[in-house]
């Protein structure tokens, strides 16, 4: 932790990150913090000490956190994390027979175990992406080439319908061969427009984990564990999905 000042706080900076507070708040003292790094020093100073301000030591409660941080059944501080019900827990939630057999990590350890999952979602994603716009691509040739063969074939077939004095409104059936060009060339449109969708929801996903990530505090741990439960859209079965 930095060295704190007393008289060096300014109103737009916390003393302990040194960065503009997010989600401010204020000790019974008046100083300003963010609401994390404030949430922070208490778990450490709850281990040893009364809580005392940072910056001129005087003490103060832990409701200076706001409700987001207290246990409205027992109103006391939320210090943990219970991954397996997904809520916070504060020291008296910790005493309740479904907790007490297993060990709840810290809402400290917690956001920093599921940023990192989160990154490292986004990472995998992100290959993922990578990999369906390198098919998307491949596909989009194999139209083209597609596309080719039906226009040649259509200026065959009206060359010999003109030959004939016929157009195609007088045909009843169309060669084969055309007809399965032409099934080709949609099949083919189905398939990009199938990677180009997959693309675009796996993008707007890697946005959300990435925002979340940047954002995470004891308030948004829920709404990680939510979005990392989140699956990636599956393709059509002919298509296949890769993943790294």
């Amino acid at each position: 932790m930095v060295s704190l000042q007393e008289d060096s706080q300014e109103e737009d900076v916390c003393p302990i990150c040194q960065e503009h507070p997010k989600e401010a708040v204020r000790t019974d003292c008046k100083h300003l913090f963010c609401q994390v790094c404030l949430a922070q020093h208490m778990d450490k100073a709850l281990a040893s000490e009364a809580l005392c301000c940072p910056l001129c030591r005087k003490p103060y409660s832990e409701g200076v956190l706001g409700d987001p941080y207290i246990c409205h059944k027992h109103q006391k501080r939320f210090q943990r994390f219970c991954e397996k019900s997904k809520c916070l827990l504060c020291v008296e939630c910790l005493e309740s027979p479904e907790h007490q057999s297993h060990s709840e990590p810290t809402i400290e350890n917690a956001i920093s175990h599921y940023k990192e999952r989160l990154n490292r979602r986004c990472r995998r994603l992100r290959k993922d992406i990578g990999e369906l716009q390198r098919l998307k691509a491949q596909e989009e040739e194999k139209l083209q080439a597609l596309q080719f063969q039906v226009n040649c074939g259509n200026h065959k077939l009206e060359a010999e319908l003109v030959s004939q004095h016929q157009d195609k409104g007088h045909l009843d059936v169309l060669p084969q061969q055309h007809l399965d060009q032409l099934e080709d060339t949609s099949a083919e449109e189905a398939r990009i427009l199938d990677l180009s969708k997959a693309i675009t929801q796996i993008s707007l996903l890697v946005a959300d984990l990435e925002s979340t990530a940047k954002e995470l505090d004891a308030n948004t741990l829920v709404n990680a564990s939510d979005l990392l439960e989140r699956h990636e859209p599956s393709l059509s079965p002919h298509m296949g999905r890769p993943m790294t």
